[in-house]
């Protein structure tokens, strides 16, 4: 059995809490580590954690090492540490390293974290790739433009999500680019057609999946961001055979254990599943709560239960199509929320807020339905996103 289990930054995203709580009923120590003070968490988040003690700033290492020190003092060994946010992989991975913590470690964590070396192992997985190059230097662009021509997508190669995602249409903007950042090295991709789908899930200790869904998307992330469109997106109830076959190809090939995971895939015109990114964790915003909601599941509590006790007897049907459209505050839409919530709220779950850090793909205020008919959940989609006039 984990007993000790260090959260960091446990306040957010603000809904993690969930998780938090679960893993206290499971039986583990919820240690939190934040930056924010303890009085000034929410009732939800001091109530999940057994223990809360705040540093001056995250990106602090040292005061990091002396705060699980202090924990180990008190309560034994740190049996799990999490933060279940992309953000805080490496930092979670070195001090895994230093207190010989279960879980990915630095040696491990650069295949999930690097598109350059995640992309070596679709291939080893025999997964069809965009082709794609590493550029130090706006020759070693150049020379990979004219192989794989434009437009390209450039990124960091240990970028998070869609953050700091480019697509370049010519070598000038390409040169543009790395005259603005000239020290940086860029991942580039040849652009791929196709509609984004996500293969998602938990995976337990032994990498079998305990829980497993799709996602299809209105459109890329990278678009919504930069574009400022409103973003579409829904769980399917059956999982197309070739993205599943996909998606569990790279679950082995990554040897995922004890994580949540979500992958991306372009599925292409010829019916190909192409490979974009694995996350190995929970997808971004609401969308476990759009798991449990599909299945009538407590995906929180499998995963504390998988944590703390290594097993879970987590049973599921996909009944319903789930979904989640995001309103932006400076556009105007021809139905209020009092219209919305009218027509259709009983079949809305959730009405968020949503945080301006997660704005940028998810929108301003989030709506969260769910239907055993995909036609319905289109047409409620529908209905929340007509613009105005």
């Amino acid at each position: 059995m984990a007993e000790n289990l260090v959260i960091l930054s446990p306040h957010f995203p603000p809904h993690y809490h969930r998780f938090w709580i679960q893993a206290k009923r499971a039986g583990g120590r919820t240690l939190g580590i934040g930056d924010t003070p303890e009085e000034a968490l929410a009732p939800e988040v001091r109530e999940a954690l057994t223990d809360y003690r705040a540093v001056g700033d995250l990106h602090d290492y040292d005061a990091l090492l002396r705060t699980c020190g202090g924990y180990i003092q008190r309560f034994g060994r740190i049996e799990r540490l999490e933060s279940l946010n992309e953000y805080w992989l490496d930092t979670e991975a070195r001090l895994r390293d230093d207190f010989n913590i279960p879980g990915p470690r630095t040696a491990e964590i650069g295949r999930v974290r690097r598109k350059s070396r995640m992309k070596e192992v679709f291939r080893a997985a025999g997964l069809p790739t965009a082709p794609g190059r590493l550029a130090h230097s706006l020759e070693e662009a150049l020379a990979f433009a004219a192989e794989a021509g434009f437009p390209l997508i450039a990124k960091p190669d240990a970028g998070v999500g869609a953050r700091d995602t480019h697509r370049l249409e010519s070598e000038a903007q390409l040169a543009a680019l790395f005259a603005a950042r000239p020290a940086e090295p860029w991942f580039l991709e040849a652009f791929v057609s196709g509609a984004l789908h996500s293969f998602d899930g938990l995976a337990d200790r032994q990498g079998r999946p305990l829980f497993t869904t799709a996602h299809v998307f209105s459109q890329g992330i990278l678009e919504t961001v930069r574009e400022g469109r409103d973003l579409f997106y829904y769980s399917l109830r059956d999982i197309p055979p070739g993205l599943e076959d996909a998606g569990l190809r790279a679950l082995s090939a990554f040897a995922v254990r004890e994580r949540f995971f979500h992958i991306e895939f372009f599925h292409t015109a010829d019916g190909a599943w192409v490979p974009l990114e694995i996350n190995l964790r929970p997808p971004g915003g609401w969308t476990t709560d759009m798991f449990n909601y599909s299945a009538d599941a407590d995906v929180y509590r499998a995963w504390a239960e998988l944590l703390v006790r290594g097993e879970s007897d987590l049973r599921y049907e996909r009944r319903y199509h789930s979904g989640w459209c995001g309103r932006r505050r400076e556009r105007r839409y021809a139905h209020t929320h009092n219209d919305v919530i009218s027509r259709w709220g009983h079949h809305i779950l959730l009405v968020e807020t949503v945080p301006p850090v997660l704005s940028g793909p998810l929108g301003d205020t989030g709506y969260l339905f769910r239907s055993p008919s995909l036609e319905q959940l289109r047409d409620i989609a529908r209905f929340i996103l007509q613009p105005a006039g």
